[in-house]
């Protein structure tokens, strides 16, 4: 039997979804919808190249849902349409209007607490299953790395106590990322959900529950280094026809979180993210420390590469890494950039447990610690101070940089 899934967005990340669905099995592609409609017919188009299905093209979400072999969506619009979207797919199922039984949405979950609890509300009360779809825990090199940490580093010597995440590159592919009244943010809403999330997989006893760490503390700073230089703020007006000099993001981003295990231990995790890296591209970079061993992940050290002299003209492209920021030299290449990022390990969690009729492993409530710790970091930086964790102090807060009143000053 395969699970048919309708995807609500068709840009950038559904097709690294569709790239990731190539190495899963018992899935097709039924329908597709999105505000533009030529991106849809090209989305369409590549899930058919690659044997995905031939998804039907809709300019109306409520027929497509209507589409009886469709039973989960995938939520993969900008940050500001997950609470709208989420509404309209809830009351399709609730007034059986839609054999849809499961939605997961592209990270983050929400713009702020208020959205995302509004949301696991609507997805409880029609009967949904909800999955997360945070790509970075699902990435081969960080499910190994937890193997290697808890099965031989941990066993041996004692649990890790301090992980460090960085997500680095030039800046985001589409204009509403660099609109923070849209997204809710800057670096720190569009990176830093993966890097909290996955130094807290990797930091989370595999034999206990997720809430046998539970965080205590949150210290951040965010700044605007870069992009709110001339130059910089004019080139994203030329490419994005947006004034950031007027409407200003944080383009960088570090956030400490302290934890407590259920025995008492504190835990330390370091994030870092940033649109400030001028490399090769797209760079993940991971570090775990134990008593007695360490682990290191870097996406960018990478097993194959490519090099061309200065006289070769390539033009510019993303061929060889995401967000490749050079065509000559010496450059690392990610054979599948799909794999690599965790988008085939995700996807295929996703569908087996929707076929299976069970809640995913990272699902909506995941997603809802994360925004409470983002949330938790800006008010921390706003306030210039480390902050205890208290969900309740953020449960009505927006961030100045998402209201449109953050200073680069």
């Amino acid at each position: 039997m395969a699970l048919g899934i309708a995807f609500v967005g068709s840009g950038f990340s559904a097709r690294f979804h569709l790239r990731g669905l190539v190495g899963v099995r018992n899935v097709e592609v039924k329908g597709v919808y999105s505000r533009n409609l030529n991106s849809s017919k090209e989305f369409a188009g590549l899930s058919e190249q690659l044997g995905l299905g031939k998804p039907k093209v809709y300019d109306d979400i409520s027929k497509m849902l209507s589409d009886k072999e469709i039973n989960a969506v995938w939520l993969t619009v900008p940050n500001d349409a997950h609470l709208e979207y989420t509404k309209l797919i809830s009351e399709e199922v609730s007034q059986g209007r839609s054999n849809v039984y499961g939605i997961a949405v592209e990270k983050p979950l929400a713009r702020n607490v208020k959205e995302a609890k509004e949301m696991i509300r609507l997805v409880e009360k029609a009967g949904l299953l909800h999955g997360y779809l945070e790509n970075q825990i699902f990435m081969p090199s960080v499910v190994r790395a937890k193997e290697a940490i808890w099965e031989m580093g941990a066993r041996n010597s004692g649990r890790p106590y301090l992980a460090r995440a960085a997500e680095e590159h030039s800046g985001p592919h589409n204009s509403w990322f660099w609109k923070p009244t849209i997204s809710g943010g800057g670096a720190l809403i569009d990176m830093t959900c993966h890097s909290l999330e996955a130094t807290r997989f990797l930091l989370t006893d595999p034999s206990k529950d997720k809430s046998s760490l539970k965080p205590k503390h949150v210290y951040a700073e965010i700044k605007t280094l870069k992009w709110n230089k001339e130059e910089y703020a004019r080139h994203l007006k030329e490419r994005y026809n947006v004034d950031f000099m007027k409407e200003p993001a944080e383009d960088y981003a570090l956030t400490v979180i302290t934890y407590e295990d259920d025995i008492g231990n504190l835990i330390i995790a370091e994030t870092r993210t940033s649109w400030n890296f001028v490399g090769a591209g797209l760079r993940l970079s991971v570090e775990v420390l134990g008593p007695e061993y360490s682990v290191n992940i870097n996406t960018l050290q990478s097993e194959l590469s490519t090099f061309f002299s200065r006289n070769v003209k390539l033009p510019p492209s993303e061929t060889f890494v995401e967000k490749q920021n050079a065509d000559q030299g010496l450059m690392p290449i990610i054979p599948d950039e799909a794999v690599t990022y965790g988008y085939q390990g995700e996807d295929r969690h996703m569908i087996e447990s929707f076929l299976s009729r069970k809640m995913p492993i990272e699902n909506w409530y995941d997603g809802l610690l994360i925004v409470q710790l983002m949330m938790h970091a800006y008010l921390s930086a706003e306030n210039g101070r480390k902050i205890s964790f208290n969900p309740h102090q953020v449960e009505d807060f927006i961030p100045k940089v998402a209201r449109g009143s953050y200073s680069t000053i």
